[in-house]
């Protein structure tokens, strides 16, 4: 076995090479149902040339598009990440590891997770101050998350942030980066106190370092909307969305569900947030269609809000 391990890398890559494989196997065969009788739109065949494996989609595209091995999505990935990165271009194409060029919506599920091994184990093999190196772990924690292997990922988390903090103790910036992905891993596993009192912190900290309107600040500030929703603080939920409304459907989301579930809301407010769920619902088909995790929540969502009315059957239809 030693000798198995020392040609494949040694214990680390040989790990990742192992991991990447059994992701690939599970995410064909989840991709089974939708991908039969197609081909890969990159090489143009139903089974990979080299490895056989069969063909997967976890993005948005429907119809005939979007159909790939995971093979051929990860050779597209690291010819493009390195032509960029000879050329010293600022556009690295990182984005290739984790979102489809056909649809431009990310990849999730099963697909993410084997794009997450994959992302790794291509350059774990790098210094440990090569941020692409730390860049590869985020995409396996973030493919980690996606298939609810979250303890896995928290301990990736952890072990970038004292990375983080050990080799760039003045890059506050990406401190809070690190912090944010580790929050997002104690919302997912039910530590919502502890989601809740971090999101606070780094949103309040966003805000002074990037701005109001910034990407990572809005991102903040949704997730610590998430832990208060699940710690029932309703009122909090209210206050903290409603300036942000405009900044897109999962403030609105959110608001909604502070509406309908806090104790005592009128039928008016029921009503609202019905209407506002079927109004994100009807994009969501529209733009990811009706098999996305984000249109699934929808349906949820909707369902729950209509359940707290009289006449459910009317809303239901």
């Amino acid at each position: 076995m030693c000798k198995k391990i020392h040609r494949g890398g040694n214990a680390e890559q040989y790990h990742a090479n192992e991991k990447y494989k059994e992701a690939v196997a599970e995410a064909v065969a989840e991709c089974a149902d939708d991908t039969k009788d197609q081909t890969c739109y990159i090489c143009t065949q139903a089974l990979h040339w080299k490895t056989k494996e069969g063909l997967v989609r976890g993005c948005s595209c429907r119809g005939t598009a979007g159909f790939a091995h995971v093979s051929c999505l990860v050779e597209q990935a690291k010819i493009l990440f390195a032509e960029a990165e000879e050329n010293n271009l600022d556009d690295r194409q990182w984005w290739r590891w984790h979102t489809c060029s056909l649809c431009e919506q990310f990849y999730h599920g099963v697909v993410r997770c084997a794009l997450g091994w994959a992302c790794w184990k291509t350059y774990l093999g790098r210094p440990e101050t090569n941020l692409d190196r730390m860049d590869a772990m985020t995409q396996l924690g973030n493919g980690l998350g996606e298939v609810n292997k979250h303890e896995e990922r928290i301990a990736i988390v952890e072990t970038q942030l004292s990375i983080m903090v050990r080799l760039w103790p003045r890059s506050e910036l990406s401190a809070l980066d690190m912090k944010h992905n580790l929050a997002r891993c104690y919302l997912q596993t039910g530590r919502y106190e502890e989601a809740a009192r971090l999101f606070r912190l780094i949103y309040a900290r966003r805000k002074v370092l990037d701005g109001a309107n910034r990407d990572d600040t809005i991102r903040a500030a949704h997730q610590l909307a998430a832990s208060l929703i699940e710690l029932g603080r309703y009122d909090q939920v209210k206050s903290l969305v409603l300036p942000l409304l405009r900044q897109g459907r999962r403030f609105r989301l959110s608001y909604a569900t502070a509406l309908y579930m806090t104790a005592g809301a009128s039928r008016a407010e029921v009503l609202e947030a019905v209407a506002i769920c079927e109004e994100l619902l009807c994009r969501d088909r529209r733009v990811l269609g009706p098999s996305h995790p984000d249109t699934l929540d929808g349906f949820r969502e909707i369902d729950r809000a209509c359940m707290t009315l009289e006449d459910y059957r009317k809303f239901k239809s």
